[in-house]
């Protein structure tokens, strides 16, 4: 009696150790899975080269696969053509640009993205050549070029316009609007400069052909401001853009 009691509980144990053995395993698959599954691939951590035709062009600065860091990129030859700063993917501090030789042309202030603060131009003697003032990514009426010499330039031209007076006849006013030097390389747009800020979404291009463009506009049932805003940008002889701005005021109140 006492043996075959031994053998049934010896039986019993031999089949509950399977049970117990995949259960286990089970917990362990799981456990693996879950660490899978909570610990995601946060990308790349390193420097990444970009080449074409075998040419070094750009270098980047990624941690976790964000850009963190300085970035570089390069004339054909190897010099460097431009420096960058980012923190958390967006451009800090300035942007460098080089001349081929090496000296500073351009430096630009970014804070999160955006510009932000004055870009300065060099000469390859590493005088100033422009300082040009931006706020919050918007461009300013803060501008200043200089020649080789350090000494400011000035003497940019004006907005010049006359008025087509066609009021009594079909109720419209025309405003030709042009440079005081002829110049063709500017572009109008009917708009003001909101504290001091050229805001391009808050005005209207204007179709500028050669330099010349006409405002259009048309008598209203409603009083109006009895001026026309029109904003000038003017490309200089460095390749750089001067705004200006005028008011215009009209012949009559309810233009539009």
């Amino acid at each position: 009696m006492k043996l075959i009691n031994y053998l049934i509980l010896l039986i019993m144990i031999i089949l509950a150790l399977p049970g117990c053995t995949g259960k286990s395993t089970r917990k362990k698959d799981l456990a693996v899975n879950a660490d899978t599954i909570s610990v995601p691939d946060t990308g790349y951590t390193g420097i990444k080269k970009f080449y074409t035709n075998d040419l070094l062009i750009k270098e980047i600065t990624f941690k976790n696969g964000v850009r963190e860091g300085a970035m570089r990129s390069f004339y054909q030859g190897g010099q460097v053509y431009q420096w960058l700063w980012y923190e958390k993917g967006l451009r800090e501090d300035s942007v460098v640009w080089y001349y081929l030789e090496g000296q500073v042309f351009r430096t630009t202030p970014f804070k999160h993205d955006t510009i932000d603060g004055i870009q300065k131009q060099y000469y390859r003697n590493g005088n100033l050549r422009a300082k040009i003032k931006f706020v919050k990514g918007l461009r300013t009426t803060f501008f200043e070029e200089y020649n080789d010499k350090g000494k400011v330039i000035g003497g940019y031209p004006d907005i010049l316009y006359s008025i087509r007076d066609n009021y009594k006849t079909n109720g419209q006013v025309g405003i030709s609007l042009g440079l005081s030097n002829n110049s063709p390389k500017v572009t109008f747009y009917k708009g003001e400069l909101a504290n001091g800020l050229f805001d391009t979404t808050k005005c209207v291009r204007i179709k500028t052909i050669n330099g010349k463009a006409i405002i259009s506009l048309q008598k209203s049932s409603s009083p109006q401001s009895g001026y026309q805003g029109v904003i000038a940008e003017i490309i200089t002889p460095f390749g750089n853009r001067y705004i200006t701005g005028k008011k215009i005021e009209l012949p009559y109140k309810d233009l539009k």
